[in-house]
């Protein structure tokens, strides 16, 4: 435990920001997988909407820092490769 008083403060403000960072990730994880089962079932209508949601959930996680940039816009990439060749798979 810090002595500090301003280093007891940083300890519940970093602790507080794990919090929230580990929900968005758990939260763009359950898109993720949602996802997939979606392009799994090939439905094209439901897979555009599921795909939109993840590239949003994405974005807004790389504006709050969550996740960086290139991780995010990677990711985004990687899923429309795979979803691309599912629907590709699948035909």
């Amino acid at each position: 435990m810090p002595n500090i008083h301003s280093a007891v403060k940083r300890m519940r403000v970093a602790e507080k920001a794990r919090l929230i960072n580990r929900a968005a990730k758990s939260k763009i994880n359950t898109i993720r997988r949602q996802l997939f089962e979606i392009c799994a079932a090939n439905d094209a209508a439901k897979s555009s909407k599921a795909f939109s949601d993840y590239c949003s959930a994405l974005d807004k996680a790389a504006i709050k820092g969550i996740i960086k940039k290139n991780t995010a816009m990677r990711r985004k990439r990687r899923a429309a490769a795979k979803i691309a060749l599912l629907a590709k798979a699948k035909t």
